[in-house]
C-alpha cells in the first residue's frame, strides 16, 4: 500500500515525486515510456526555464529524473488502464499489475495534435515546433510558418512576427476561428502573410527544415514555401482517453482540478498538462506537481 502513486513522469510527475519522497511518503511513479521528461523531450532547447537558459529538453528532462532517482523514487514502466476509487484506498490497474494506494496523482499530461504529414515526426526539433513561446526565440529574423486558425496559431503568428522577418499563417479554411481582436491584429501585421484554404502535404529539409510543399484546396494549386521553422497550433489533446475509472473531465478532456490538483474524486489529484488550467508550460507543470502533493499530504493527514 504506496502514500502515492504518480501516473506520469513528465515535469509534473517528476516534480511530485520528488515533493512526495521529501514529504517521507512511500512513492511510486508509473511511466508509459521508459525515458522521462514528456513533451519536452521534443523540444531542441529549453531557454523559458529560470536558472537553466539555452538547455535541451532532452537534457532537462534527464535532470529532473535524476533528481528524482537521487531521492529514491521508485519507477515502473507500464500502461495505466484502469483508476478505481475504493475510498480510504484507490486501486491502480496497468497492462500486467495491480498497486493499492491510499492517494493518486494524475500527471499523464497532454499531446500535440499532429498534422500528420511526411517529415513531420522526422524533423521534430529540427525546426519542427508545436511551442512558439518555447522555440520562437531560435528563428529571429528567419522565415517561419505557423499552421492553424485558432486564438493560438494567430498568437504564435503575432507572437513570431515581432522577431522572424516573415511569418506565413497557413489555415485550412477561408476565415479564422480566432477571436476578432487577433484576427484584426494578423491583419495589420506587414510581417504575417496569410494562407487561407490552404494545407501543409509535406515538411521538407535534411537536417533541419527547409521548406515546406503546400497545397491551396480554392485554387487546386501547388506550391513550395521556404522556411526555417513551422509552428503547429492545432489543438493539443490531454493523454486521458485511454484510462477508465477518472475523475470529472471537461468537454475537450482535461481533468477538472484547480490550483490546488483536487480532482472530483477524493484522493485524486491532477497535475500538469492534462488537468484545466490557462498556461500549460514546463514551469506551471513542475508548479502543479507541488501543489499536487501538498494536497496529498493534507489529504492523508486531514491538516
Amino acid at each position: 500500500m504506496y502514500d502515492v502513486i504518480i501516473i506520469g513522469s513528465g515535469p509534473a510527475g517528476l516534480s511530485a515525486a520528488i515533493y512526495a519522497k521529501r514529504a517521507a511518503l512511500s512513492t511510486l511513479v508509473i511511466e508509459k515510456n521508459p525515458l522521462s521528461g514528456g513533451q519536452i523531450l521534443n523540444t531542441y532547447e529549453v531557454d523559458n526555464y529560470p536558472g537553466l537558459p539555452k538547455i535541451s529538453g532532452m537534457e532537462l528532462g534527464q535532470k529532473m529524473r535524476a533528481h528524482a532517482e537521487e531521492q529514491q523514487v521508485a519507477f515502473v514502466t507500464a500502461t495505466v488502464t484502469r483508476l478505481r476509487d475504493c475510498g480510504d484506498y484507490k486501486i491502480v490497474s496497468t497492462d500486467g499489475e495491480e498497486y493499492q494506494t491510499k492517494s493518486v496523482v494524475l500527471a499523464m499530461g497532454a499531446s500535440h495534435r499532429q498534422l500528420g504529414v511526411p517529415g513531420e515526426e522526422e524533423l521534430c526539433g529540427m525546426g519542427v515546433s508545436y511551442c512558439a513561446t518555447c522555440d520562437g526565440a531560435f528563428f529571429k529574423n528567419r522565415e517561419v510558418a505557423v499552421v492553424g486558425g485558432g486564438d493560438v496559431a494567430l498568437e504564435d503568428a503575432l507572437f513570431l512576427a515581432r522577431g522572424c522577418s516573415k511569418v506565413h499563417l497557413i489555415h485550412r479554411r477561408d476565415a479564422f476561428r480566432g477571436a476578432k481582436v487577433l484576427q484584426n491584429q494578423v491583419a495589420q501585421s506587414d510581417r504575417i502573410v496569410c494562407h487561407m484554404d490552404t494545407e501543409v502535404e509535406q515538411i521538407v529539409g535534411e537536417d533541419m527544415v527547409e521548406k515546406l510543399l503546400i497545397y491551396n484546396k480554392k485554387e487546386q494549386t501547388r506550391e513550395e514555401l521556404p522556411v526555417q521553422g513551422i509552428f503547429i497550433a492545432v489543438g493539443i489533446v490531454p493523454n486521458t482517453g485511454q484510462m477508465e475509472g477518472l475523475p470529472q473531465m471537461d468537454e475537450q478532456g482535461y481533468l477538472v482540478a484547480g490550483e490546488d490538483g483536487a480532482t472530483s474524486v477524493p484522493g485524486i489529484f491532477a497535475a500538469g498538462d492534462c488537468r484545466t488550467k490557462q498556461l500549460r508550460q514546463v514551469i506551471t507543470a513542475t508548479a502543479d506537481g507541488a501543489n499536487a502533493i501538498t494536497s496529498v499530504e493534507r489529504y492523508l493527514y486531514h491538516m
